[in-house]
């Protein structure tokens, strides 16, 4: 998620993606993305199971910024609100 095109990247992880960016979206889920407005679903990856999603979540963590916005430029390089292609 983003708070906007180049703004602060946050990365998580969930069972149920539609509710968990409703919850960022309406500032439901206290903490970093309330602080820092981060609302918009830049970027996601689905996994079969829990344990490889959050393999997966911890490796992307470390990586350094130029490497996250390559990832999300791959496949959204006009930084679109993929939250509104659910609705």
């Amino acid at each position: 998620m983003a708070s906007k095109r180049y703004g602060t990247l946050y990365t998580g992880v969930t069972s149920n993606l539609m509710k968990r960016v409703w919850e960022h979206k309406n500032n439901l889920a206290e903490g970093f993305t309330k602080r820092y407005r981060v609302h918009q679903l830049i970027y996601f990856e689905q996994h079969e199971d829990i344990v490889s999603a959050i393999q997966r979540e911890k490796q992307i963590k470390k990586w350094n910024r130029a490497w996250k916005i390559r990832l999300i430029e791959e496949q959204n390089p006009e930084w679109n609100d993929l939250y509104e292609n659910f609705l």
